[in-house]
């Protein structure tokens, strides 16, 4: 097997259909197991590529390590989560996305498998979150990611909300419009 080689990313954004769902299903470790067509047209892998990859190949050095803290401890829990996420492409273009989360279990309760859907978030939420993964990127670069998390946290508490809250803010939405955006009936 070849081994996997991160583009260096350039500034191009691709733009994605807001009609269409970028799909894949990792196991309980997050190694992806299968990627539906969009998400391999949009991230210019093919499926041979992914398969066995953990999900953070396509992971863009823009993104804050501490939201797929926030990420993978949620869905350890079994819960969903919401995040806006900037993902790099083969070539190194990016695309940005609004992710929904599904957990599968065994018969005793174990986690085997994630399926991610996303799509693509209005302009407005990924203009308004760019300058706080900024921030959090550089906290993390030069004071770690416990520091960046302490940032999180303080900046959430100020605004006085949850961090589902505030990305429900930063898209303009109630939960409910937003989880009938990833149904089959929007």
């Amino acid at each position: 097997m070849e081994k996997f080689i991160r583009p260096q990313p350039i500034d191009n954004e691709i733009p994605l259909d807001d009609t269409k769902i970028i799909m894949s299903k990792t196991d309980e470790r997050g190694i992806i197991e299968y990627a539906n067509q969009y998400f391999m047209d949009i991230c210019g892998y093919d499926e041979w590529e992914l398969m066995g990859e953990p999900h953070n190949v396509i992971r863009h050095p823009d993104m804050p390590k501490i939201v797929f803290k926030l990420l993978w401890d949620r869905l350890y829990q079994g819960k969903n989560i919401h995040a806006l996420v900037k993902n790099l492409a083969k070539d190194g273009s990016y695309y940005w996305v609004i992710t929904n989360f599904e957990t599968r279990y065994d018969e005793s309760g174990k986690i085997i498998a994630h399926f991610s859907r996303r799509k693509a978030p209005p302009r407005y939420a990924i203009e308004a979150i760019i300058p706080i993964y900024k921030t959090l990127v550089d906290i993390e670069k030069t004071k770690g990611m416990e520091a960046s998390g302490k940032f999180l946290m303080n900046f959430l508490e100020e605004k006085g909300v949850t961090y589902d809250a505030f990305i429900l803010q930063v898209l303009n939405v109630t939960q409910e419009q937003l989880n009938l955006y990833f149904s089959d009936t929007y």
